[in-house]
């Protein structure tokens, strides 16, 4: 998934604003307790990173966008 994907997906669940926040400052388990921004900082596949998305919001994400 491209970079430019990945934040379209986020900004569409979550809206842009609260996107950006959600990248910022919400830790994830499913990341090695790293936010979004760090995780993708350390180069990790933005796939991989949606995925944790998606299994932290599960409620969130529509199923077209899993």
């Amino acid at each position: 998934m491209r970079l430019t994907d990945f934040w379209g997906r986020l900004e569409e669940v979550f809206g842009s604003g609260y996107a950006a926040s959600i990248a910022a400052d919400q830790v994830l388990p499913q990341l090695a307790g790293r936010t979004i921004d760090q995780a993708i900082a350390d180069g990790e596949q933005t796939a991989v990173v949606w995925r944790a998305v998606c299994a932290a919001y599960p409620d969130r994400v529509p199923a077209r966008l899993r």
